[in-house]
């Protein structure tokens, strides 16, 4: 039970990252991804491949994973810069598929179906099960506490507030003097690389990686995360990532408890139980859990304007 509820707390640690990185594309600068199981699976294969065919430290495996998955973004982001909404969506969704179907067929590269084991994780040799689990929990708590304050800080700064513009009136903030293609292209970089880490992550820790883990279903639970907590909110997103992962596993031990269901029928009704609670909750909390402050001004500008003057 306690190895359980360590890895519980992993994986609710990736989803916060994905989270924190789709709150950087679509909760700031309003562009709608589908594809974040795509950006999620090439930091995946890179910090994989880097580290058990070219023989890389962890360490440079998952920075591999990161850059690799902000190169992604930057490529994607030029290629739909223009493209807006639905378009979007539909572009973004086609590549994540074009992502794992590339990992199922080119078996030369990534082994196809047969998926890469034996990925090597941090001090794994030298610690049992449960420290293993207890030490990994503690490198990702420490990427995300890290990941959230770069991001608080992006919020608050000109960048941040440029892309909100960009979000709110994009030909407003064209007309401002702001190069909104560029933005887009560096909000989707930095996005990325957070959803290339958390790939990263995820394979150390599990040690084996395959096509079949990055399905659509993945983008899904990071964007219930994200609305469930708070659309634009770096707190919200850490604070979505939590509550979806709580109730999916949570889920499980009630599904045994109803009479006459399947196997299958239980894992269909899980997914019923967590889009009604989400439907439930954005009836009540139309703005997540913990809403995008109104104001985004630096945090010297909420003092008063004396205190300010002489500071």
């Amino acid at each position: 039970m306690e190895n359980y509820l360590i890895a519980m707390g992993v994986s609710a640690g990736i989803y916060a990252l994905m989270a924190l990185g789709l709150n950087v594309i679509w909760g700031m600068a309003g562009l709608v991804n589908l594809g974040l199981v795509g950006f999620f699976a090439v930091g995946a294969y890179v910090s994989a491949l880097l580290t058990t065919t070219f023989g890389l430290p962890i360490w440079a495996g998952m920075l591999a994973g990161m850059l690799a998955g902000a190169a992604t973004g930057v490529v994607v982001a030029l290629i739909t810069a223009r493209l807006r909404g639905d378009y979007l969506a539909i572009v973004t969704l086609g590549f994540a598929e074009t992502i794992r179907m590339v990992a199922d067929n080119e078996v030369w590269l990534t082994h196809g179906s047969d998926g890469i084991s034996g990925i090597p994780g941090p001090f794994r040799a030298e610690l049992t099960p449960t420290q293993f689990n207890l030490v990994y929990l503690g490198i990702v708590a420490a990427l995300v506490t890290v990941a959230f304050f770069l991001f608080e800080r992006l919020s608050f700064s000109p960048f941040g507030r440029v892309l909100r513009a960009i979000r709110d009136d994009e030909q407003v903030a064209a007309v401002a003097g702001k190069w909104v293609i560029a933005y887009k292209v560096k909000a989707f970089a930095i996005g990325c690389g957070a959803l290339g880490i958390a790939g990263a992550l995820y394979a150390h820790y599990t040690s084996f990686i395959a096509p079949d883990i990055f399905v659509p279903l993945l983008t899904l639970y990071i964007k219930l995360s994200l609305l469930a907590g708070g659309v634009g909110s770096n707190r919200g997103a850490i604070a979505g990532a939590v509550l979806v992962v709580t109730f999916l596993e949570g889920t499980r031990f009630i599904i045994p408890f109803v009479p006459g269901v399947s196997a299958v029928q239980g894992a269909a009704l899980r997914e019923m139980l967590v889009s009604g609670f989400l439907l439930l909750l954005l009836r009540f909390r139309t703005q997540g859990l913990v809403p995008e402050a109104h104001s985004h001004l630096s945090p010297t500008a909420h003092r008063p304007l004396k205190e300010a003057t002489h500071a």
